[in-house]
C-alpha cells in the first residue's frame, strides 16, 4: 500500500513560523516529527483519517482532522500563545504567591502593544564603541631611572602608551524597520581609530536586542538563540523574583530579578524594572552566560526606554559591556548606542526593503570633527578625548611623507635575516605597489616526487583607490637529481570588487597530483604524480545577488615521469611506489560552475559588498567538458555535478549543517586517469571536514557512472550537556552526525554514524575547537567497524563560524 505525504507549516498568532514544534498522530506516537527552523513539517501516511496534534512550548496544543486519500495533502496549522490566566495556573514553584512572576505576566499580556518593533518606524542611531586594552608589562629594570627622568618625556611615554592601548569607533546611522523583521540601515558617518576586530555592535543589522520577541537570534555573538524573559515561552523558562519596589518621579517601580530555570535553554540573568499598574518596562540589565559566547568572556546588556503616552516602550539607550582575557592582555569594551528622532509613520515604498540591509554613503568615511561635534549624542570621556588627540596627532605624524619614506626605507632594506628566512620585500607607497622575493629557506624543497629542488619565487601586488587589485605570483624551480627546470606564473585581477569579478590567467610547467585531495597516507605516493605543462584562463563574477558564475579553460600537455630519477631511502619508513608509465597526451578542458544562494543578505560599502548570509540553502551545478581535437586535444568527455548545502540553527537545540551532492560522467569517449572523479579516502586519526568527506572510507572508487553522497552534522552547543549538573562549567558540547554514499559502478554502499565531544579553547587571540569523535561505519563491501578521530578547528573571526 502506498504512503502519501502530509506536509505544511506551523504558524503562530501572527502567522510567523514556529520552529521545532512537535507534530504527531493521535494514538500513534510512532508517527511523529518536528518542524524545522522555518516551521515546516512532513509526515508519510497511508490512506485514512487522522487526528494531528501539534504543540510547542508557550503555545496552546492544537488538534486537527485530516483525510489522506490517494494523494498527498498540505495542512497549515496555527497555534496561539497560552493564555495568561492559564500561565497563572501553572505550578512553577512551591510558593503559591510569586509577585515577580505575576508582574511579568502583566507585562507579557501587553507585550504586543508596548513592543516598538511591532510597528514600522525610522530612527537615528549614534554608536560609540571603545576598547581598553590592559597588557602585562615586563619587569622594568630602569624603574629608578624613570623616577628621575624628564617629566615631559614621561608624559609623552604615557600618551604613546594610551594610543596603543585603546581602540575607538563612532558611527551615525539612520535605521529603518518594518515588522516582523525587515531592516535597512543607512550609514551616514563612520570614524575608526585603531582596530575594530574586538568591537561589537558597530552596525544595527547583524544583531537586534529585541526582548519583546520569543527568541533572539544573535548569530555573530552567541552560538544558540537566546530565550527572552519578556515572552510567553520565557515565563516557563525563567524564575522571576521581586527584589525591591521604590518611587521614582511619582511612579512605583518594581525591580525583578531574572534567573534561568535551565541554563541549557535560558541564558540570561539580571534585572527588569517595571512601572507598576502601567506594566511598562522602564529599563533592563541582563547578563549572558559565558558558555555559548563565541569570542567574549562576558557580555551585559543595559537598555533604557522612553514611554510616549504611557503606551509603548521605545528604546532610548543601549549600553553593551563585554570583554575577553588572553594570556598577556585583556580587553574591556563598551558600546553605547543612542536612539533618537523616532518616526512611527514612515512612508516606505513597496520595494524599499530588500536583501540590501545596509548602505554606507561615500561621505561616511570623510566626516570631520565639526560633524561629530554636532552629531555626537554621547559625550566623550576625558580619556577618550586624550586618545583622539594623541591618535590624530600620531596619525598626522605617521602619514607625513618624510616619516613614511623613512619607514619604507627600513621596510625595503635588504638584510641577512630577510634573505635567509623572511624574504626580501619592497614597497612603493605612492603607487600602492609591493613585491617580494622568497627567502632561501622558502626556496628549499627537500621532499619532492623526483628528488630535492630549489624554487625561488617572486610576487607582485598592486591596489587602486577603488579597491581593484592585481596579484601576480611566479616561481622557477630546479631539480638537483634530474637537472630539470620547472616553473609557473599566475595572475589574478579583481576588476569589480562589488561583484567580486575577477580575471585569472596562468602558465604552469610542474609536477601535478592526479588526486590532489586524497588521504595523507596516499597523496604523496609517486603513482599519484604526473608532469603537466598547462595554460589556463578563467573569469568569475556575481551576476545578480547570490548568483555566482565561474568559467574556466585549461589546455595542458600531460606526461609520465616514469623516466625520472628518484630518492628511495625513506621508502622503508614511509611506504611508497613507482611513477606510473603512460603515453603522453594533450587535454583541453572547459568548465563552468554556477552557485546560487536565494535571499542572500548583504551590506553595501563604497566599492565593495559585505555578504551576511541567507536562511536558504545554496545550490550549485558544475559542468566539465573534455574538448576533443581542438589544438590537438586527446580527451573527449562530459561530467556533471549538482549539490546543495546549508548551515542553520535548530532553535535552542544547536546548529546543523548538511551537504548533498551527486555527479556522473555524461559521456566518456576518451577519459584519462587525471580526469576521473575520485572519492576521498579517509585519514588515520585525523577527523576531516564531515561535510565533504567520510571518516572511514578506504577506497578511491574512480567511476564513470553516477554517485550520490550525503553528509549531516549537528553541534548541540551545550543544549544537552548543560542539563547535566556541573557540566555547563566544563564548556563541553556534544556533536553527532551521519553520512551515506552510493557509487553505482561498484554497487558500493557506505554508511557512517559519528558522535563526539568538543570544547573551545583560547589559542593566542583566536578560538580553537578541539574534538574527540567515535565513528561507526558499515556497508556492503566492509564489515561493521569502529574508529576514533581527533580534530582541531579555528574560529573564523570574520563570520564567527568554524569550518564545520
Amino acid at each position: 500500500m502506498a504512503q502519501w505525504n502530509l506536509s505544511g507549516t506551523v504558524l503562530d498568532e501572527k502567522k510567523l513560523p514556529i520552529p521545532f514544534a512537535n507534530v504527531y498522530i493521535k494514538n500513534n506516537t510512532d508517527l511523529r516529527t518536528q518542524t524545522d527552523e522555518n516551521g515546516k513539517y512532513s509526515l508519510q501516511l497511508f490512506d485514512g483519517e487522522y487526528f494531528v496534534i501539534v504543540n510547542a512550548t508557550g503555545y496552546q496544543e492544537r488538534e486537527t482532522y485530516v483525510v489522506i486519500s490517494n494523494k498527498g495533502a498540505v495542512k497549515d496549522i496555527q497555534l496561539f500563545p497560552i493564555k495568561i490566566n492559564e500561565l497563572e495556573d501553572v505550578e512553577i514553584a512551591t510558593k503559591r504567591t510569586n509577585p515577580g512572576r505575576e508582574i511579568m505576566l502583566e507585562v507579557v499580556k501587553k507585550r504586543d502593544q508596548i513592543n516598538p518593533w511591532a510597528y514600522p518606524h525610522s530612527t537615528d542611531v549614534y554608536i560609540k564603541a571603545t576598547e581598553n586594552i590592559t597588557r602585562k608589562e615586563k619587569p622594568d629594570d630602569d624603574k629608578n631611572d624613570r623616577q628621575t627622568a624628564d617629566p615631559f618625556e614621561e608624559e609623552k611615554r604615557k600618551m604613546e602608551k594610551l594610543a596603543g592601548n585603546m581602540n575607538f569607533a563612532e558611527i551615525q546611522v539612520t535605521r529603518h524597520f518594518s515588522p516582523p523583521n525587515k531592516v535597512k540601515e543607512v550609514r551616514n558617518a563612520y570614524e575608526l581609530r585603531g582596530d575594530d576586530k574586538t568591537l561589537y555592535y558597530t552596525t544595527t543589522v547583524k544583531s537586534n536586542f529585541n526582548f519583546f520577541q520569543n527568541l533572539l537570534y544573535l548569530e555573530d555573538l552567541h552560538s544558540t538563540p537566546v530565550m527572552s524573559p519578556v515572552s510567553t515561552p520565557g515565563i516557563l523558562s525563567y524564575r522571576y523574583r521581586l527584589e525591591a519596589q521604590y518611587e521614582e518621579n511619582g511612579r512605583k517601580i518594581s525591580k525583578i530579578k531574572i534567573l534561568p530555570r535551565m541554563s541549557s535553554t535560558s541564558t540570561l540573568t539580571g534585572y527588569i524594572y517595571v512601572i507598576d499598574s502601567l506594566w511598562l518596562i522602564q529599563k533592563l540589565d541582563l547578563t549572558m552566560e559565558k558558555g555559548n559566547l563565541f569570542m567574549y568572556d562576558y557580555f551585559t546588556i543595559h537598555q533604557e526606554f522612553d514611554l510616549p503616552g504611557d503606551s509603548m516602550c521605545v528604546l532610548k539607550e543601549q549600553v553593551l559591556e563585554y570583554g575577553v582575557k588572553y594570556k598577556n592582555q585583556s580587553s574591556a569594551c563598551k558600546t553605547v548606542a543612542q536612539f533618537s528622532n523616532y518616526n512611527f509613520r514612515p512612508n516606505f515604498t513597496p520595494k524599499f526593503f530588500n536583501n540590501e540591509l545596509a548602505v554606507t554613503t561615500e561621505e561616511a568615511y570623510e566626516r570631520d570633527s565639526s560633524f561629530w561635534k554636532e552629531q555626537r549624542a554621547v559625550s566623550l570621556t576625558p580619556e577618550e578625548q586624550r586618545f583622539i588627540i594623541v591618535r590624530d596627532s600620531i596619525h598626522d605624524a605617521l602619514n607625513r611623507k618624510e616619516y613614511l619614506d623613512s619607514i619604507d626605507r627600513v621596510f625595503n632594506k635588504v638584510t641577512f635575516l630577510k634573505v635567509l628566512w623572511f624574504g626580501v620585500e619592497h614597497r612603493n607607497r605612492p603607487k600602492k605597489v609591493q613585491w617580494s622575493i622568497s627567502s632561501l629557506a622558502a626556496m628549499a624543497r627537500p621532499l619532492y616526487p623526483a628528488g630535492p629542488r630549489v624554487a625561488p619565487g617572486f610576487s607582485y601586488f598592486k591596489k587602486w583607490n577603488d579597491q581593484r587589485t592585481l596579484d601576480v605570483n611566479t616561481e622557477l624551480s630546479y631539480g638537483f637529481l634530474n637537472h630539470d627546470i620547472k616553473g609557473n606564473i599566475n595572475g589574478n585581477y579583481l576588476y569589480d570588487p562589488f561583484k567580486q569579478a575577477r580575471l585569472r590567467m596562468g602558465f604552469d610547467h610542474d609536477f601535478d597530483a592526479i588526486v590532489s585531495y586524497d588521504a595523507i597516507t596516499q597523496i604523496y605516493k609517486r603513482s599519484n604524480f604526473i608532469e603537466a605543462t598547462s595554460l589556463n584562463i578563467g573569469q568569475t563574477q556575481e551576476y545578480i545577488n547570490g548568483l555566482y558564475v565561474d568559467i574556466g579553460f585549461d589546455f595542458s600537455e600531460r606526461r609520465s615521469i616514469n623516466g625520472y630519477k628518484k630518492l628511495g631511502f625513506l621508502d622503508s619508513v614511509i611506504p611508497n611506489d613507482d611513477f606510473k608509465p603512460f603515453v603522453g597526451y594533450q587535454a583541453l578542458l572547459g568548465e563552468i560552475t554556477v552557485t546560487y544562494t536565494p535571499g542572500q543578505k548583504y551590506m553595501r560599502e563604497p566599492h565593495r559588498k559585505v555578504v551576511l548570509g541567507s536562511k536558504w540553502p545554496s545550490v550549485y551545478v558544475y559542468y566539465q567538458r573534455g574538448i576533443p581535437k581542438l589544438f590537438g586535444s586527446d580527451v573527449d568527455h562530459e561530467y556533471g555535478l549538482v549539490g546543495i548545502y546549508q548551515n542553520f540553527q535548530l532553535g535552542t537545540l544547536g546548529t546543523s549543517s548538511y551537504h548533498i551532492r551527486s555527479g556522473k560522467f555524461l559521456s566518456s569517449k576518451s577519459l584519462k586517469d587525471a580526469d576521473f572523479k575520485y572519492q576521498r579516502r579517509s585519514d588515520p586519526i585525523w577527523f576531516s571536514n564531515p561535510l565533504y568527506s567520510f571518516q572511514d572510507q578506504d577506497s578511491s572508487l574512480p567511476s564513470r557512472d553516477y554517485y550520490i553522497e550525503a553528509h549531516f552534522i549537528h553541534h548541540d552547543n551545550g543544549s544537552i550537556m548543560n542539563k547535566i549538573p556541573f557540566m555547563k562549567k566544563t564548556g563541553i558540547g556534544l556533536v553527532f552526525g551521519c553520512g551515506a554514499m552510493y557509487v553505482a559502478e561498484y554497487n558500493w554502499r557506505h554508511y557512517e554514524v559519528l558522535a563526539g565531544i568538543e570544547r573551545n579553547f583560547k589559542f593566542s587571540k583566536r578560538r580553537l575547537r578541539i574534538g574527540l569523535y567515535g565513528v561507526f561505519s558499515d556497508g556492503n563491501h566492509i564489515s561493521p567497524r569502529w574508529t576514533g578521530k581527533i580534530s582541531f578547528a579555528v574560529l573564523d573571526d570574520r563570520n564567527m563560524k568554524f569550518n564545520f
